[in-house]
């Protein structure tokens, strides 16, 4: 008769695949510190070097069945958690600040660069998988979204892998772009603000497309910005619910029934009561800033983790299509941006 591992055995056998991704983990927070000394900023994030960094030792390396359990938890379970306790950090207390119409005007351009986004990249072929989270990266936030939707839809590590690392690349070409176009289109800084919020992938790099037309332009880009994070609960949530019904169907030949953890994985309930309590003031401010930090590190080792169990070689051979897919919607969520600057007289 076979008896089940005890706790402290799964534990055990976890530890070498965990701490093989931390330390992948800080290897690339390492780097990023290099590129701070050596250039004032971080162009690549330590999110992205370190699935850059696992999907390079897999090319030299396999990681056998002792550390894979570890590495499975990290690039799964991890991520899941750190999902989770993102809800903690966003409120809604400063959407209002920017007026009802601004505010439709971000969630529309969200919803529709998804809807269109995905339709670019299946008519170039791209898997429904690769193709969503393709879409969901350029229209909410880059390598945050695609981490956070993937487990959600139960993204393989290929797909996640290529959709993150050409996001990257293209995160960086749109901060560049963002002060020249709107200076070409002869924006003020609250223009060059929404602009840099509605089409910058990452916080940090949102403040620094924003920083040559100033104060207003950083502070009105940084709350645009928190608007498009704030969509990434609700997006994810339908997104599980359409996933969980297909599951559903699939069940349904069997005749069993899927429970409401199936339905709405548990890391996005969490997600939305923690958002919850944030907005009503009942988490504490001196526990906000040590869980970003917490938040932030769990996201990078589940990263690391999932580059080790990526395959280079899928991902290089979807790279074409992923790129043209990637910069397509990126255009396509410029052309977004300013209609709605138009539209709004904000420019």
């Amino acid at each position: 008769m076979l008896t089940r591992p005890s706790s402290g055995a799964r534990l055990i056998a976890l530890l070498p695949g965990v701490a093989l991704s931390a330390l992948v983990a800080l290897a690339a927070f390492g780097l990023q510190k290099l590129e701070l000394a050596l250039v004032g900023f971080a162009w690549i994030e330590a999110l992205v070097l370190a699935i850059l960094l696992g999907a390079a030792i897999r090319i030299f390396w396999s990681p056998s069945d002792r550390w894979m359990p570890g590495v499975r938890f990290s690039a799964k379970t991890l991520l899941e958690v750190a999902v989770a306790l993102l809800g903690a950090t966003v409120s809604g207390a400063a959407v209002a600040a920017l007026g009802p119409w601004l505010l439709l005007a971000i969630m529309g351009v969200v919803v529709v660069a998804i809807v269109a986004g995905y339709a670019i990249g299946r008519a170039f072929g791209l898997p429904h998988a690769m193709a969503l989270l393709v879409a969901c990266g350029n229209a909410i936030c880059g390598n945050s979204a695609i981490a956070a939707i993937a487990p959600t839809i139960e993204a393989e590590g290929e797909d996640v892998a290529a959709a993150i690392g050409f996001t990257a690349v293209l995160g960086i070409a749109v901060v560049l772009l963002v002060p020249v176009v709107g200076s070409l289109l002869g924006y003020d800084a609250t223009g060059v603000g929404v602009l840099a919020g509605l089409t910058v992938y990452a916080v940090p790099q949102v403040l620094a497309a924003a920083a040559p037309a100033g104060a207003v332009a950083i502070q009105t880009g940084a709350v645009v910005k928190l608007v498009r994070v704030l969509m990434l609960g609700p997006v994810t949530l339908v997104l599980g619910l359409m996933h969980a019904r297909s599951a559903q169907k699939g069940e349904a030949k069997t005749g069993k029934k899927l429970k409401l953890m199936q339905l709405v994985p548990w890391f996005i309930m969490v997600f939305l009561v923690l958002m919850g309590l944030r907005s009503l003031g009942m988490i504490p401010e001196v526990v906000l800033v040590p869980l970003d930090h917490a938040v932030t590190l769990m996201t990078v080792v589940a990263m690391a983790g999932l580059g080790l169990m990526v395959d280079p070689r899928a991902v290089a051979k979807a790279g074409p299509r992923v790129a043209a897919v990637a910069a397509i919607s990126a255009l396509m969520i410029g052309g977004f941006a300013v209609a709605a600057i138009t539209l709004l007289g904000l420019g």
